[in-house]
């Protein structure tokens, strides 16, 4: 059932599932690139929601600004990282006793990131297929654990930037492109590892 969260360029359509066995953890979800069809219903985002609710965290989907129900026009990834600020703050009051877990796949991975100068520090971040080279994402230091997953045929991350971040973990898919096809149960295998150890 869709909600509405208040955003700064009007309501942004959103989708809470709840895990069965709920553990005290949340997880926002950002969704990849909406001007090439990026959207909150995404496999790799439903890989990822997979992982987080049998690991006991529920988990948040929105779409970004003009995406979907959600009111407002893309703003070249703008206004869009104020738009996961007010999905943050709005989950952090719905849900206050929970832990925070900031994630997104691709374009959203990178909203994720930049959106790091506008809140306070999640519990643990985690980037699917960062655009690190595409994109400005510079290397930052949190007191969160961050880890990024990517493949190694993945064309949209520059493995050699990346490897320069200092403070992040980063998980390697043999044989992964940037959409992970044919590896979602490689992907979902390493997230559950992931989420079930740390």
């Amino acid at each position: 059932m869709p909600i509405h969260i208040p955003g700064p360029a009007g309501e942004l359509e959103a989708v809470l599932t709840e895990s069965s066995n709920h553990a005290g953890r949340s997880a926002v979800l950002c969704h990849p690139h909406p001007q090439y069809g990026g959207s909150m219903h995404d496999a790799v985002l439903d890989t990822a929601e997979r992982a987080l609710l049998a690991t006991g965290t529920h988990c948040l989907r929105f779409n970004f600004r003009g995406v979907g129900a959600s009111a407002g026009s893309h703003d070249g990834g703008v206004g869009e990282v104020d738009d996961v600020a007010a999905v943050v703050t709005w989950l952090r009051a719905e849900r206050p006793g929970d832990e925070l877990i900031l994630g997104g796949y691709s374009f959203g991975a990178a909203m994720a990131w930049h959106a790091l100068d506008r809140i306070e520090e999640p519990a643990r971040v985690l980037l699917i297929a960062p655009p690190v080279g595409m994109m400005d994402l510079p290397s930052r230091s949190l007191g969160a654990p961050v880890d990024v997953v990517t493949g190694d045929q993945d064309q949209f991350v520059d493995a050699d930037v990346l490897a320069g971040w200092q403070g992040v973990a980063v998980h390697t898919i043999e044989g992964a492109d940037h959409f992970f096809a044919g590896q979602w149960p490689a992907l979902h295998h390493l997230l559950l590892e992931l989420l079930t150890v740390g």
